[in-house]
């Protein structure tokens, strides 16, 4: 079983089961320290922001221009870190990824 650490927003850290081939924000969003996920999935909200260990950013996939226009619209935006949970796929190569909620905007 390949588990992430998640950084909530209180900055208090949790080790949870990460699903392969599940979406970041799918498991994100059951707890209820999580993201908002308003928009399912879909790419239009931003309210799965999250931010990546600066450790794991270069082992994700670079995000795509969607992804990337809506991030940079944030405060909160830092780039290399900055991702929508939505976006990032659980692999079970990314076992003890780190990643923190991004500040609810």
């Amino acid at each position: 079983m390949a588990d992430m650490v998640v950084v909530d927003r209180d900055g208090v850290e949790h080790r949870i089961a990460g699903r392969p081939g599940v979406s970041l924000m799918e498991t994100l969003r059951e707890v209820e320290w999580g993201v908002a996920a308003i928009c399912g999935g879909m790419c239009s909200c931003a309210t799965c922001h999250i931010y990546i260990g600066p450790e794991w950013a270069g082992r994700l996939p670079a995000p795509q221009p969607d992804e990337k226009e809506l991030l940079q619209e944030l405060t909160g935006y830092e780039p290399g870190r900055s991702r929508l949970s939505c976006q990032v796929h659980f692999e079970e190569s990314l076992d003890g990824l780190k990643l923190a909620i991004g500040p609810d905007e």
